[in-house]
């Protein structure tokens, strides 16, 4: 079971920032060094799918059955999902899941797992709770839309195809065998961008409201930088 204890009144630390967008923009990476220079919490919404997903793998719930689970079902797993300090913790048994839910096991199943409405309906409020009291950068594929459509600073990270690759590629791959796997990546992405665009629940979405900043030919520190940018400039917040 989720458990969150916050108390009620909201906004009461800081603000809430989101950064959605698609597969290789640099929304986690960038979003956790903003945090960081804000000293608030980061919120990784794929972070609590993959501990969902982790949550059913171990409590070796049938695959077949994933679908038919109810947000009561959801509940009696022993998954617990803290803000504590300038951190959330995913716990499962008591014990910090961070490492593990990066295996590859449950990396196979959490885009499923993310595609049950249930599942979201379910981390829905669990998100929405971790921002009462703001202070919080979190970002995913519809935080701003979906998630937190009262966020003060709503920002939308783009790049290119090509880039976005390359980028995903390093995260695990020699740079020597880019070139080689480059037009593979790029397919595999852009096949990813259409399955979250046009997915019937939560699909990747722009809000209305929200500032897009293409990160093509950006550094990772000028994608910092330029972020923390509106952010000020928005609400005043920041160096």
């Amino acid at each position: 079971m989720i458990d969150l204890k916050l108390p009620k009144p909201t906004r009461l630390e800081g603000i809430i920032v989101t950064i959605d967008g698609p597969a290789g923009s640099g929304k986690t990476s960038t979003a956790r060094e903003v945090a960081g220079a804000l000293d608030y919490r980061h919120l990784d919404s794929g972070s609590l799918y993959r501990a969902a997903t982790f949550s059913l793998l171990r409590e070796s719930i049938n695959v077949k059955e994933w679908e038919h689970l109810t947000v009561s079902d959801l509940d009696l797993l022993n998954l617990q999902i803290l803000p504590m300090d300038d951190k959330i913790i995913m716990s499962w048994d008591q014990k910090n899941i961070s490492s593990e839910i990066r295996s590859a096991e449950v990396t196979e199943k959490v885009s499923y797992v993310a595609s049950l409405p249930q599942v979201r309906k379910w981390l829905f409020e669990t998100q929405q709770n971790l921002g009462l009291n703001g202070r919080l950068v979190a970002d995913g594929r519809d935080m701003g839309e979906v998630v937190f459509p009262e966020a003060e600073v709503k920002i939308f990270l783009t790049a290119s195809l090509e880039v976005r690759a390359r980028r995903r590629l390093l995260e695990y791959i020699d740079p020597k065998s880019h070139d080689e796997m480059l037009d593979d990546e790029m397919k595999r992405i852009n096949k990813r961008d259409l399955a979250d665009q046009n997915r019937q629940h939560s699909p990747l979405v722009q809000a209305q409201d929200a500032i897009q900043v293409d990160t093509t030919k950006l550094t990772f520190h000028q994608q910092v930088k330029t972020l923390l940018g509106i952010i000020k400039d928005l609400t005043g917040i920041g160096s």
